[in-house]
């Protein structure tokens, strides 16, 4: 049954949570009664967002690259020294990457877009679900994109590791299926958030059309639809659904 703060009593931890689609997220699991760790590689940005959030409860953060293992062990174990447990694991953390042909991504660019974007999430798994099997509880929540379902013409390294993030939830969700630990993606359209500012100027309004284009809604996403959805799919509301891919793109995709 819904209650007015489903959450309450959870701790999650949230990457990328210091801005767009990840505090939206986090402010929305701290409205529900969740304390909330939130993960990122921009100290100033993590800095604004707890001051943003500490009015609505108990906030932490961690400077963390979701490339580096050990940043995640070490995150992951202060915040179950903290808060003795983690219930709820968000990978949200991701970068655009560059927009351009397939063939024109250098190696280096590939690399990085698929380590931050499915690399990073699998390592926050790998450090967190031990944690959720201990109590036999938890909810990841992993932020995709319609890309990953169609692909996007010349973002051909984030289509794909947005697509090996709703294989790696699937997998991960017949895994877990029989442990009370639940793995749901989000497939959104697109966001107007700060990823456009990875694009570059003579490439950004052009992008925005085309992917405006695409919706029948004819707009973009808000972050506080992305965050209410990903908040049902961290409550006990959401107890049969597992390794489900959620759309919310406005009509763009209907599978």
């Amino acid at each position: 049954m819904t209650t007015a703060r489903p959450l309450e009593g959870r701790h999650a931890v949230v990457t990328g949570g210091a801005r767009g689609i990840g505090l939206a997220i986090a402010q929305r699991c701290m409205a529900s009664g969740a304390s909330v760790a939130l993960w990122d590689v921009e100290a100033a940005a993590l800095a604004d967002a707890v001051r943003q959030l500490a009015p609505l409860g108990t906030v932490t953060s961690a400077l963390v690259d979701v490339r580096d293992e050990d940043q995640i062990a070490r995150a992951a174990s202060q915040s179950q020294e903290n808060f003795g447990g983690i219930d709820i694991l968000v990978n949200n953390a991701g970068v655009l990457g560059p927009t351009v042909s397939a063939w024109e991504h250098t190696p280096a660019q590939w690399r990085n877009v698929l380590d931050i974007n499915l690399t990073g999430a699998w390592l926050c798994c790998r450090a967190i679900v031990p944690v959720m099997l201990a109590r036999q509880r938890g909810r990841i929540v992993n932020i995709a994109s319609v890309a990953g379902k169609e692909g996007n013409g010349f973002n051909a390294a984030y289509s794909a590791s947005k697509a090996g993030l709703i294989s790696l939830t699937k997998s991960l969700g017949k895994e877990l299926a029989l442990s009370g630990v639940l793995v749901n993606c989000i497939t959104p359209s697109a966001a107007d958030t700060a990823v456009f500012a990875d694009v570059p100027a003579e490439h950004r309004e052009q992008l925005r059309s085309a992917l405006l284009a695409r919706v029948p809604m004819g707009r973009f996403v808000e972050v506080d639809e992305v965050a209410a959805m990903a908040a049902w799919l961290a409550s006990d509301d959401c107890s049969f659904s597992t390794g489900a891919v959620f759309d919310i793109s406005g009509g763009r995709s209907m599978y």
